[in-house]
């Protein structure tokens, strides 16, 4: 009998794939640079958005919903993302623009002069014209990726060494992680972070070297790298979840006492996903914020963690499909009632401007979801498929008549 592949034994990944290669196909064949046009550029760009924050709910999913730790910080490591490769993308076009504005100069500048006046331009907001340190491979496309991966990694990595072997749990590691998002903001809002302080980055979505090109078809190359990460990293995460691994931490979550007594080193597979789950975090950021324009401190604040972990709460947590699903569903309704696409509702006495109160509904609907539909998104999928949960089966235990135990059926995914 030929073994089975990974794909064929986890249906829900090859649903989502081909679902995700669907939808990708349709969107191309509509937009802007196909010549149809029945797709704008912009809401190509919100797509393309809405692609990444797919990805890093499933991230915090993985963290969440299959581990038990509540992390309030993973969008700090999705910032981190955009933040390195946001320095690229400013030195890079900036670099392109001095050198131009030089070039008729009746002396030719100097490699030097040109770092210079590319230093002053970027950073004469914030009054200063030096390169900081954290600036040092700015000039390098490829060594700044590496820093996409790196720098969300070793925080990740060094954040959860230091909690995990302190074997801190619960409420208070969440709170952990929310102060280390809210010192990380705190901090990038200072000038003398390198940075820019509260200006943060901008002009992110002009490529360098391809200004010439569309932005039709720069947002459809956009959308289409976010969807092959998006697409990876759900076969991965899908991976890490199944087998051995997925189940020994969902026996974490579920008692995480019992699993160290099994002989599991606990705090190894903590940190494994936690690391993982931030390093994919940062790539989806690197993937965004090219899209959005900009990146400021404001982006890693505490309350876009908290927003991530209301969004896991709608669509499921504990299934993939069902994080990915809620990001996608409240990430396009944001857009949709806070750019004023929402039709305002006149009451006689007050008009109901759903700018406003965008956020309440929000609020009003995870609450709603935690009370009456704990399964959130994903579990109407469970009852449109008849899945149920494995009965537990119960047995004698010990030599004692009547004594039980229970064997817990295999959890579905």
């Amino acid at each position: 009998m030929k073994p089975q592949s990974f794909l064929s034994q986890n249906r829900s990944a090859l649903w989502f794939l081909l679902s995700l290669t669907v939808f990708a196909l349709i969107v191309t064949v509509l937009s802007d640079a196909m010549g149809n046009g029945m797709i704008s550029t912009s809401f190509v760009k919100t797509l393309g958005k809405t692609l990444c924050l797919m990805l890093v709910a499933i991230a915090m999913d993985v963290v969440w919903g299959y581990t038990g730790i509540l992390s309030l910080g993973h969008m700090a490591f999705f910032g981190l993302g955009g933040y390195m490769i946001g320095m690229w993308l400013m030195y890079a076009r900036t670099e392109i623009i001095v050198t131009e504005s030089l070039r008729a100069a009746a002396i030719p500048p100097t490699p030097q002069e040109i770092h210079d006046s590319v230093g002053t331009q970027i950073f004469g907001v914030v009054g200063s014209s030096e390169f900081p340190a954290i600036w040092l491979f700015a000039h390098s496309f490829w060594l700044q990726i590496a820093m996409v991966v790196l720098v969300p990694g070793v925080l990740a990595l060094v954040f959860g060494w230091l909690a995990f072997r302190s074997r801190v749990t619960g409420v208070y590691l969440s709170i952990l992680t929310q102060a280390m998002t809210l010192a990380l903001s705190l901090y990038l809002f200072q000038n003398e972070a390198g940075l820019r302080g509260n200006n943060g980055l901008s002009g992110l979505q002009n490529l360098p070297g391809l200004e010439d090109l569309p932005q039709a078809t720069l947002s459809l190359a956009f959308f289409w790298a976010s969807a092959v990460a998006l697409g990876a990293g759900y076969v991965l995460f899908a991976w890490v979840v199944s087998g051995k691994m997925g189940s020994v931490i969902r026996g974490i979550r579920d008692n995480e006492s019992r699993v160290r007594f099994l002989g599991y080193h606990v705090e190894s597979y903590k940190l494994f996903v936690f690391t993982l789950t931030g390093i994919v975090a940062g790539i989806a950021g690197a993937l965004y914020y090219p899209q959005a324009g900009i990146i400021n401190p404001n982006e890693v604040a505490p309350i876009a963690s908290i927003y991530l972990a209301v969004w896991v709460a709608i669509g499921g947590r504990g299934r993939l499909y069902g994080a990915a699903l809620g990001a996608a569903l409240v990430s396009l309704l944001s857009s949709w009632f806070t750019s004023g696409g929402a039709p305002d509702i006149p009451l006689g006495f007050y008009t109901l401007h759903w700018t406003d109160w965008w956020l309440v509904l929000l609020g009003v609907s995870f609450v709603a979801v935690t009370l009456l539909a704990p399964k959130g998104i994903g579990g109407l999928f469970d009852l449109l498929g008849h899945r149920h949960p494995v009965p537990e089966r119960v047995g004698d235990f010990g030599p004692d008549k009547g004594a039980r135990r229970t064997v817990e059926g295999e959890e579905e995914r």
